[in-house]
């Protein structure tokens, strides 16, 4: 294989390829070095780049005699809040400029473990507040399928590093969209798994459920790949899962003929961009092909807004507002809001007791201008804060129940642009939620396709 070609491998082809020694590690992270230092450039996905740390551990995975973990010597690059011991991470906040952590997240201490070989970190917007990847450290990531567009957040430098072949999968975590948003506007998948599937510490909140962690991939079955390593519970998170990651090793083959499915437009009643509508429309005969029985519903999203923007909290100029709010809120305002997001879980899985997945669009416009922290508007309706453009997916996030944004086709006026579709799965079935983003992905192979920028 040459660069490009091993940059853009399967992870699961390429850590067989080194797990039988077809391949060494040291050429793969060559390859994937070369790649960092040809495209990074253009987009700033990588902000902490480690190569000669990288290039150590590969030679030192080459010279062993015993068989390579899972996923060894594949490399990967850590969202930069996420703590790595003696790297720095930053949190894109000049505050933590030269902060370095002196252990490990639990993710990384588990694909380490696997193999996986540390090259960096990458950006994000400051605090991980917000889906427009920028800050004052590092700058701002472009879209590398029209770099004057914003590709989301706040797991955006993950997203583009995955698009661009600069790491064959990533790391990320999503409260409102920071796993489907960047993933949808990349044309890569990104999975929201069920709360506790991947556990969070060192956590400030262990009890923490609104935010998940959660992995980035150009195909599905590398992000169930990845998720193998990341899953699993811990001691240290009481919410996390008891069920081990091994499953999400297992084949992602199934049949869904007559698999109930509801197919949303607009999740009852949000401002649509009809680019956006007419890509994912054009694939619902997808499903139905694939044998599902397909219907249109939406389930009651009511107070769902409410209970998001009550129970989250932020740290950035752009939502002062959201602070005083929160500043102002009485114990009555929050119980409230737990109360609603009880309510609204109780609503989705009854709704999915009947559809077995939920089938929405992952955003309600296409990529927007880089130089916009968020639209002013989206089909002729005023966004009221930076938060009211997410609700396609922070809707979602309330009910606690697992999503995909999966490729599924691209925009033709005025340029193309990704378009994603979110798939919502039943409390706790991420694995099915996975075995049917994989059929759809395979159906439609708009995966394929991938940016100028990292050719």
């Amino acid at each position: 294989m040459n660069t490009s070609e091993l940059c853009f491998a399967p992870a699961r082809q390429l850590a067989q390829l080194i797990g039988t020694r077809k391949i060494s590690a040291t050429e793969v992270i060559q390859a994937f070095i070369a790649q960092v230092e040809r495209v990074n450039p253009k987009v700033n996905a990588i902000v902490t780049f480690l190569p000669q740390q990288a290039l150590k551990k590969a030679k030192a995975l080459d010279r062993t005699k015993t068989k390579p973990s899972l996923l060894a010597g594949l490399p990967i690059a850590y969202k930069d809040n996420v703590p790595t011991r003696g790297i720095r991470t930053t949190s894109g906040s000049p505050i933590y400029r030269d902060h370095v952590p002196l252990e490990d997240h639990v993710i990384v201490q588990r694909l380490t473990a696997a193999g996986v070989i540390t090259l960096g970190k990458t950006n994000l917007p400051e605090f991980a507040a917000g889906s427009q990847t920028f800050n004052p450290v590092f700058g701002a990531t472009l879209n590398p399928y029209d770099t004057t567009k914003t590709f989301g957040g706040s797991s955006g430098g993950a997203a583009v590093a995955v698009a661009c072949g600069m790491l064959p999968f990533a790391d990320g975590g999503d409260l409102g969209a920071s796993l489907r948003n960047p993933a949808n506007y990349c044309n890569v998948v990104g999975f929201r798994p069920s709360p506790g599937r991947v556990p969070a510490w060192p956590s400030p909140n262990a009890w923490n459920t609104l935010g998940v962690l959660g992995p980035v991939a150009r195909t599905v079955a590398d992000a169930a790949f990845l998720l193998s390593a990341m899953a699993g519970p811990d001691p240290r998170s009481p919410v996390s899962i008891a069920e081990s990651g091994a499953i999400f090793s297992k084949s992602l083959h199934r049949s869904f003929r007559k698999t109930r499915v509801a197919w949303s437009r607009d999740l009852g009643g949000l401002p649509m961009d009809p680019r956006v509508t007419n890509v994912l429309e054009r694939q619902r005969k997808i499903f139905t092909d694939l044998g599902c029985i397909v219907e249109e519903a939406s389930p009651d999203f009511s107070g769902a807004t409410e209970a998001f923007e009550t129970l989250r909290g932020d740290l950035k100029d752009a939502v002062i507002w959201n602070i005083e709010q929160g500043l102002k809120l009485s114990p009555e305002r929050i119980a409230r809001a737990n109360a609603l997001r009880s309510e609204l879980y109780h609503r989705m899985r009854l709704f999915l007791e009947r559809y077995e997945f939920l089938l929405c669009p992952v955003n309600q416009l296409p990529p927007f201008p880089v130089t916009q922290e968020y639209p002013p508007e989206i089909a002729g309706v005023k966004m009221g804060n930076y938060l009211d453009w997410m609700k396609s997916c922070y809707w979602i996030t309330v009910t606690s129940h697992p999503a995909i944004s999966v490729p599924a086709g691209f925009t033709i006026d005025p340029a193309p642009l990704p378009v994603g579709l979110q798939i919502v799965g039943r409390y706790r079935d991420d694995f099915g939620v996975l075995q049917l983003a994989h059929a759809f992905e395979q159906a439609t192979q708009v995966w394929q396709r991938r940016p100028e920028t990292g050719k």
